[in-house]
């Protein structure tokens, strides 16, 4: 936990769950960038007005805001259920009521009319350009429109999109490796319909899935195209038969649970996410492909906190090993922890990754076992049963 200082007082933040062996902070330069802009006077009115921020990582934009003098509460968007949790965490250790701010997922209807919106630069400028389209039918002529994100983060392609579907945009200098995006609506810009979500087929070598149709929401990992770890994972999950309960455990947009129940379908597979557009997609492909009367649950949450220990047969996993743009296996280290939680005495855990991350030390080192089931010059499929 670290303590971010503002004009309005310091505010105490950490990530969520939080973890003493984390190092990383739950704010960067670029949320002092948009904090330190604002609290010179620069961005909100001082009648009440609707505040929006969009993309607030921790909530450390959020809680500073909360805290400072915003007349009204603010509204966060996010699509991260960790990144909410750890908004309502940061705002308990302020000692600032969770009624001080408005929590949105991004596929929840987005405020009528706001008045000064604030854009933390995702990663994913798809989630960045649906994100745009969702907000600009609320932007006004008298809105404020300021964007914020690190130099990396912050290319020719994203300042056009504020510019193709909000108005006129242009950025300030770079300070701390950090940079400001500042955007004039424009009322009568007419931008093209918003693209998201794509659907795609998938390609002949996905097994039982060749051919068939998935949706990707916008900001879902490898949104425009199978990712190659999926697809090798496709070509060697196990062969169950019969009734059992599998979970897709950060399912993405769904495509290993649903090729499951196209393989099983006696199995019922609970799909699991933290980023709402990815359950969001994961459940449209699902409902597409499945066969009729398949037994399927999905769920935002962090890892598998909502299912009962003991409860499942089968978990399937290709965990994320960067946080934002920092590198971390904490993510990986709860999956599998909170996978032997849930499997049952005998049950299986299954898990792609690159062979570099060594991801069969932790798992002999958690369930006393791992066996390696496919592998090739890049990724590697491991097996680990809970004796």
């Amino acid at each position: 936990m670290n303590r971010l200082t503002t004009s309005w007082g310091d505010v105490s933040l950490a990530r969520f769950p939080e973890d003493p062996r984390d190092t990383l902070r739950a704010w960067d330069a670029a949320d002092e960038y948009l904090l330190r802009h604002l609290q010179e006077g620069e961005g909100i009115p001082s009648e009440p007005s609707r505040l929006v921020v969009v993309g607030d990582r921790w909530g450390a934009l959020t809680v500073a805001l909360a805290a400072g003098p915003v007349p009204t509460a603010p509204v966060q968007i996010s699509d991260s259920f960790l990144g909410r949790q750890a908004t309502l965490a940061n705002l308990a250790r302020n000692g600032i009521e969770s009624s001080a701010v408005e929590l949105l997922s991004t596929h929840d209807p987005v405020p009528e009319r706001i008045d000064v919106l604030l854009v933390r630069v995702p990663k994913s400028l798809a989630l960045l350009e649906d994100q745009l389209h969702r907000l600009a039918p609320a932007v006004h002529a008298g809105t404020v429109v300021i964007g914020t994100g690190m130099v990396s983060e912050i290319h020719t392609s994203t300042l056009r999109l504020f510019e193709r579907i909000i108005g006129p945009t242009k950025t300030s200098l770079a300070a701390k490796k950090a940079r400001l995006i500042f955007c004039t609506p424009d009322p009568q810009l007419r931008p093209a319909a918003n693209p998201w979500p794509l659907r795609y087929a998938l390609p002949d070598d996905t097994g039982v899935l060749a051919g068939r149709t998935v949706t990707n929401h916008a900001g879902v990992f490898c949104a425009d195209r199978l990712d190659i770890g999926t697809r090798f994972f496709l070509r060697h999950l196990p062969r169950h038969r019969g009734a059992e309960h599998v979970v897709d455990l950060g399912c993405g947009n769904g495509v290993v649970g649903t090729a499951v129940a196209l393989a099983n379908p006696e199995a019922s597979v609970t799909f699991v996410d933290e980023s709402y557009a990815a359950v969001a997609s994961a459940e449209a492909t699902f409902r597409e492909n499945a066969p009729t009367g398949s037994a399927a649950k999905f769920l935002v949450g962090d890892a598998l906190s909502q299912l009962a220990s003991g409860s499942v047969d089968l978990v399937l996993n290709n965990p994320p090993f960067h946080s934002h743009r920092a590198r971390s296996d904490g993510t990986a280290r709860r999956m599998f922890g909170d996978a032997r939680r849930a499997l049952r005495m005998g049950g299986e855990l299954w898990v792609v990754g690159n062979r570099h991350l060594g991801y069969h030390v932790r798992l002999k080192r958690l369930f006393g076992n791992c066996e390696v089931m496919a592998s090739d010059p890049k990724f590697v499929v491991l097996r680990a049963v809970k004796q």
